[in-house]
């Protein structure tokens, strides 16, 4: 062991009496730090515990301890008559300058290590400033969710002690009762003909997205979709290897025959559509369209991956139902959740498909996530079997309506002489057209200076670089009060830019 060095200690440690951190622990992090940093090099002699602890203006009982903790850990060990010493066994390092032992404390930047970036994955953010009313591209409003309903029936299963087996590891195919009531609910209100075998529960609709894709989508395979799409859905297909081909969405939905075209020529995995009310601009693909998508999808062997994330909100008439009730070969991947229904953060959704790819989709799942929140998925079990969603979903669907339609009135008033637009049929967004000769860009800024702030870059709609000018605004989330404000902001920003 070599003799004791001439470090001073006294200078260098720093303990904070009002720290919630013990002092000893204090002493620990920075003696770790020194030998870490190469300033302590192995073998090194240290003070004895009465010199450090009067260096330090501490107990002994202090250093006593932290010399403990510093030898259970491994980094220093005591020598019976001869002392303490820095662990022999650790590697020796270059020391560093002592002015520099406090980066050893500070958050880290970049790494030291190389790792894949996904560039498609960054998005551009809106800077937002305090007090700003903000308007999203179409998510239900929080405030409506039903938190008492969910508190109480909560607390009802914690409380029953045959219920403590829902916190241990559960089936990776999700809450069996909550598959049950999937089955019942989804066969009864989307004329689906499923059983339990058909369900598989995800964290919400965007895992059921990327489960899907990493199936179907690897070596470059092929998947369809809109010119304009569902921005998170198409980085998704990306991430999975996938290439995108796109075709052209009217007021009738995904056209059809550019899809039969594009299956004439190549090699098709998969289409994605979200049917009821397209993303983004809303409309709704047409009967007519949706039988031809099954029988091409059968005709070239392709699956279609159908995201109803928002089939509860139809206004005008009856929703209609879903592809994937008339799915008679096995071609439909169906898809859906509950955040739109109660709320963003619950985070609940359900992968409906053959068995065989169900099994498939749960085994890549676990890998993922080995299952889902069991006590949520118990509740909302529980609220469905009890008529609790259906009710939620009927009360929030006539407050949306009437939130669209004043969104409408104002719309047509005051901003028409800017905007182009179709009254959605559902859903919780308008798809607004920006008339020639503005841009987003001037809106944007313009608007930020009226404190009103649109969460997503315009960018994000315009998947083909087409450069259509639409937009997507959300009005689910707003109030009558907040959507007159936020109209009215709105005019001033127009109008400010006016030419």
């Amino acid at each position: 062991m070599s003799s004791p060095v001439i470090f001073p200690f006294k200078s260098n440690i720093n303990l904070d009496r009002k720290s919630n951190r013990h002092l000893y622990l204090q002493l620990c992090d920075q003696m770790i730090g020194f030998i870490k940093s190469g300033k302590l090099a192995p073998s090194t002699k240290l003070p004895g515990s009465r010199k450090l602890s009067d260096d330090l203006a501490i107990h002994r009982k202090t250093v006593v301890s932290a010399y403990d903790e510093l030898i259970s850990q491994g980094w220093i060990e005591s020598i019976p008559a001869k002392g303490t010493f820095v662990s022999q066994d650790l590697p020796i390092i270059k020391p560093k300058k002592l002015q520099d032992s406090s980066i050893l404390l500070e958050a880290k930047d970049t790494a030291g290590f190389t790792f894949k970036k996904r560039r498609h994955l960054i998005r551009k953010g809106i800077e937002t400033i305090q007090a700003t009313l903000k308007v999203d591209d179409g998510v239900p409003d929080h405030r409506l969710a039903p938190i008492d309903d969910i508190a109480k029936i909560y607390r009802n299963i914690t409380k029953k002690a045959h219920h403590k087996k829902l916190l241990i590891y559960g089936d990776i195919y999700g809450n069996i009762e909550l598959r049950k009531a999937l089955v019942t609910y989804l066969n009864q209100t989307r004329g689906l003909k499923i059983n339990i075998d058909n369900v598989l529960i995800t964290r919400g609709s965007q895992m059921g997205i990327y489960l899907a894709s990493q199936l179907l989508l690897n070596n470059k395979k092929i998947i369809i979709t809109g010119n304009t799409n569902y921005m998170t859905a198409d980085n998704t297909f990306i991430e999975a290897d996938g290439i995108i081909k796109r075709v052209a969405v009217d007021k009738q939905g995904l056209d059809t025959n550019e899809i039969e075209k594009v299956c004439k020529k190549n090699q098709i995995s998969a289409v994605y559509v979200t049917s009821h009310h397209h993303h983004p601009t809303t409309v709704t693909l047409s009967a007519e369209r949706r039988m031809h998508l099954l029988d091409l999808a059968q005709q070239y062997n392709f699956a279609i991956i159908e995201d109803d994330y928002d089939y509860d909100f139809h206004y005008n008439n009856a929703p209609i139902l879903p592809l994937a009730c008339n799915d008679s070969q096995g071609n439909v991947i169906y898809i859906g959740g509950f955040t739109k229904i109660i709320a963003p953060a619950l985070r609940v959704g359900y992968f409906i498909a053959p068995k065989e790819v169900v099994d498939e989709a749960a085994r890549l799942r676990r890998i993922l996530d080995r299952q889902g929140d069991t006590l949520l998925e118990q509740t909302l079990a529980r609220m469905i079997q009890n008529g609790d969603v259906q009710r939620h979903s009927n009360k929030v669907r006539r407050i949306y309506k009437t939130r669209r339609d004043l969104f409408c009135q104002l719309l047509m008033e005051k901003l028409t002489d800017f905007f182009e637009f179709e009254i959605p049929k559902g859903g919780m967004a308008f798809w607004v057209k920006l008339k020639k000769p503005y841009h987003w860009d001037l809106v944007m800024v313009a608007s930020q200076k009226q404190n009103l702030t649109f969460i997503n870059d315009w960018r994000r709609y315009d998947n083909d670089n087409s450069g259509h000018n639409g937009f997507r605004m959300g009005f689910a989330a707003l109030n009558e009060e907040e959507i007159e404000e936020v109209v009215e902001k709105l005019v001033r920003a127009m109008n400010s830019i006016k030419t």
